[in-house]
């Protein structure tokens, strides 16, 4: 991908901590922030429905119990996902990628879709979100960016949809990782922030990829990455940093 179509800030699962996670809420307090680029967690219920959610399990985020791999879309659709955040948001629904990249779609945003699978299941996961997501984006001029910590849930989308675009995600910088990232014929490197330095830099762009950080919500960090060239800042504060 040599001409980088995405934008710098991406607001982390909508708008970060601001309303309740991947939901249409956040996505939308985030658009009315200015972002237009979103990443968001995409797994599988048990009916192989690709919806949003970050955990495995469904205590956290909604008012279900146990793992939502175990449970069909039906089933899902009628949690609660909003209420643990704030009494506003109670009642706010699980969203599936459908609905997101029709929300997405009418309003000019772009996705980072995070491939997030259920233990067990990652190449599968990774085939049939790319899969759906090469359909739901289909005669669009930017595609979604697919990032996974599962190489095997990347090699799984890059299988089903060679044509999108992928990043591999990293929290430590094991042996291989540029390597890695190459076989799986990835554009981007997405790395927990601190680990991005001038040498890291230099290494993935000198290899064609792009850089990534996640997650900034310092503006002293956010200074320092953009300092380094990093192309582009996922933060959860939409709040305090203004979009390019």
């Amino acid at each position: 991908m040599k001409n980088w179509p995405y934008p710098r800030w991406i607001g982390h699962r909508g708008a970060g901590q601001l309303a309740p996670e991947n939901t249409l809420a956040a996505f939308a307090l985030g658009a009315h922030h200015g972002y237009r680029m979103f990443e968001c967690d995409a797994k599988l219920s048990a009916d192989e429905e690709v919806f949003l959610l970050h955990d495995a399990t469904l205590e956290r985020t909604t008012n279900g119990k146990g793992m939502a791999a175990a449970l069909s879309w039906a089933a899902l659709s009628r949690l609660d996902a909003g209420s643990w955040h704030s009494p506003a948001c109670a009642g706010e629904p699980l969203l599936t990628l459908a609905s997101l990249a029709s929300w997405c779609i009418s309003r000019a945003c772009l996705l980072n879709i995070e491939i997030k699978p259920t233990p067990g299941t990652e190449r599968r996961t990774g085939e049939v979100v790319a899969r759906q997501a090469m359909r739901l984006w289909s005669g669009q001029a930017v595609p979604p960016l697919l990032t996974s910590f599962s190489v095997e849930a990347l090699a799984g989308a890059r299988h089903a949809a060679p044509a999108l675009p992928r990043g591999l995600l990293l929290e430590t910088l094991h042996d291989g990782w540029l390597q890695q990232a190459q076989a799986l014929a990835c554009v981007a490197v997405v790395c927990h922030h601190p680990l991005w330095n001038t040498a890291t830099v230099a290494r993935v762009h000198d290899a064609g990829m792009r850089c990534l950080g996640y997650t900034v919500n310092d503006e002293a960090v956010a200074q320092q990455l953009m300092a380094l060239g990093i192309d582009g800042i996922i933060t959860d504060r939409v709040d305090r940093f203004k979009p390019d």
